[in-house]
């Protein structure tokens, strides 16, 4: 186990979850991402050191995940909101639910750093929480630190991009990813690939894998997923 500082952001814009995504994770931190309020209840939020929440969502806005981190799981995790909400009553209703800060959207990268370094070094979860780099489905194990896969006590070296795709699913596993995505949140903007591309790099995955290949499963028309016992 190793200090590092795990952080969920909640953000159903994809754009600009991809974006806090790449760049607080150039920062050292380890990031989860969610889009939704729902999808994020289903995730143990007790071992963050911190909720980056955008106010405006679905069904479930920030405010009542907030409410609800609060008031029903009883977790003291600091929640900064990000919103473009900035009247003063949206102010308080933030702090009064308990967050740490308020950032209005527009923000530039270098001030929510700033931020997300300030309310972390102030957090008492952030100097106690020890979290472990290592990712865990079934007798799947990612090492985020030193981006290899371990299948049981086997030790399998990956590139980049096939390291990348099976992180994004490993942290949702059963969620269905079609190519379009992959190819958005793997792939950077200005290289030319297409939906072949990651066809390619998962039948290169499934052949490392070997006898665990079967764990990433294809839906046609749909897209791919990791399912641990299929």
């Amino acid at each position: 186990m190793n200090e590092y500082f795990r952080i969920l952001v909640v953000e159903d814009e994809e754009g600009l979850n991809e974006i806090l995504q790449f760049n607080l994770e150039s920062e050292g931190y380890l990031i989860d991402t969610a889009f939704s309020a729902e999808e994020a209840l289903k995730t143990d939020l007790a071992v963050y050191h911190l909720i980056l929440l955008d106010v405006m969502m679905g069904k479930i806005s920030g405010y009542s995940l907030a409410q609800r981190i609060r008031k029903e799981l009883h977790l003291d995790v600091p929640i900064i909101f990000l919103t473009a909400r900035d009247t003063e009553n949206d102010l308080l209703t933030g702090f009064n639910l308990g967050a740490d800060d308020y950032i209005t959207k527009p923000f530039s990268i270098r001030e929510l750093q700033a931020r997300v370094k300030v309310v972390l070094k102030r957090s008492k979860a952030a100097q106690v929480i020890e979290v472990s780099t290592l990712l865990t489905i079934g007798e799947i194990t990612i090492d985020q630190e030193t981006k290899c896969l371990h299948l049981g006590d086997k030790k399998i070296e990956l590139t980049r991009k096939e390291y990348e795709i099976i992180s994004l699913m490993a942290k949702s596993p059963g969620r269905i990813f079609s190519r379009e995505e992959i190819l958005r949140r793997i792939w950077e903007s200005d290289v030319i690939v297409t939906d072949r591309t990651v066809d390619v790099n998962m039948a290169r995955l499934r052949k490392k894998m070997d006898d665990y290949g079967n764990y990433i499963r294809n839906k046609p028309g749909f897209g791919y997923y990791l399912e641990i016992n299929p």
